[in-house]
């Protein structure tokens, strides 16, 4: 494996037909739902025809997903997304998701967007990412802050959530 999407604790990789009990306990886990923007289950056929189509060129598929997964333990800890990828304006958004607790808090996911910046803008060229994180998701914020994301702007009543609506920041990267 190339040594971009490695480093001395994870590795990024792509997703593979084995994964797919795991991506079906993942998606349907509703605790995730509200910053996933998920309003229902996703069944394993629909999971399915995803994996089979993840070979799909980045361009094409606009989107790309990897897998983190721990090197010593080979274990699979999460996911990190590149959605909306748009060519011609050399940007994408970027989504990540430590799916099990006992994770979280232990740097994985800093260096999980740290791997994935240098992809994204040293190997694909792309001129900026972008995230939309909950103004209450003061670990998301922190995460993308320490990574040089700038917050740019603020969604206003911008997510439901039960009864109520939620405010969301806009972020964006973009080298100097």
């Amino acid at each position: 494996m190339s040594q971009l999407l490695l480093d001395d604790t994870i590795k990024l990789r792509a997703l593979e037909p084995e994964d797919l009990e795991l991506l079906y306990y993942w998606e349907n886990n509703p605790t995730i739902w509200e910053y996933s923007n998920t309003l229902a289950p996703y069944s394993k056929f629909v999971l399915r025809n995803y994996l089979e189509n993840a070979h799909k060129d980045l361009y094409e598929a606009k989107q790309a997903r990897f897998i983190i997964e721990l090197i010593d333990e080979k274990e699979a800890i999460g996911t990190i997304d590149l959605f909306d990828v748009d060519s011609h304006n050399s940007r994408a958004g970027i989504g990540i998701l430590i799916a099990d607790e006992k994770h979280r808090n232990k740097g994985y996911a800093g260096k999980t967007l740290e791997l994935l910046k240098v992809y994204a803008f040293e190997h694909l060229g792309l001129h900026q990412l972008y995230c939309n994180i909950g103004e209450d998701n003061l670990n998301s914020l922190k995460l993308f802050q320490k990574s040089g994301f700038k917050i740019t702007g603020k969604k206003y009543n911008w997510i439901k959530k039960r009864d109520s609506f939620k405010n969301i920041f806009f972020l964006q990267l973009i080298p100097e």
